[in-house]
């Protein structure tokens, strides 16, 4: 089996619960073998773009480059990437491929003042390395639409997900499949998560 290394990176407020997807990949790719880095980024609630700047550029930094280096980055840290894309920072380059999820809107972001130093960059700064984009068709916290604010304009490939919300807990993103097999081959299409049957 190939080993791979996987940085994993939370949103607003999330202080990485046992029932979020991200938790579950985390310790289903640990269990496989791979070697999961899934920090707890300073002040999940009332972030600073400039630590969590630092704190990618570290996390990357300390990625294994024995094996391929995968990126997951959700909400919040999706639009962080894209800062750091817009700054060049060069610890980017340690990113073999980087799956972005759910990343909110500038509107919405501008919106609140915890995260409105997050407000993205103009999309006008080629993201380094392969990159995909996951969304939904109704995210609260991106209504313009992912594919249109984000997709489009950098390139991207997308798999917009019907009614899947945030891909947050409160939209039921558990238990994952498709973003499990999506980190493992790299081509899977991300679809959404099984219905649970009452």
């Amino acid at each position: 089996m190939t080993t791979r290394s996987y940085l994993i990176l939370h949103g607003w407020q999330n202080h990485r619960p046992e029932g979020h997807w991200q938790h579950w990949l985390a310790g289903r790719l640990t269990g496989l073998g791979h070697r999961v880095t899934y920090p707890q980024l300073p002040e999940a609630d009332d972030p600073d773009l400039e630590v969590w700047l630092g704190e990618l550029g570290r996390h990357l930094e300390e990625l294994d480059d024995s094996g391929e280096r995968v990126v997951v980055a959700h909400s919040l840290s999706a639009v962080l990437w894209l800062h750091a894309a817009a700054r060049g920072l060069k610890q980017l380059r340690y990113a073999d491929r980087v799956l972005l999820v759910a990343p909110p809107s500038p509107a919405v972001l501008a919106g609140f003042p915890e995260v409105s130093a997050f407000a993205p960059p103009a999309l006008d700064t080629p993201l380094p390395g392969p990159a995909r984009l996951v969304a939904g068709t109704d995210d609260p916290y991106c209504p313009e639409g992912a594919n249109r604010l984000y997709a489009e304009p950098l390139g991207l490939p997308a798999d917009i997900v019907p009614g899947a919300a945030h891909l947050d807990l409160d939209a039921g993103y558990g238990p994952w499949p498709a973003v499990l097999d999506w980190c493992l081959t790299g081509t899977t299409p991300l679809t959404a998560r099984p219905t649970l049957s009452v």
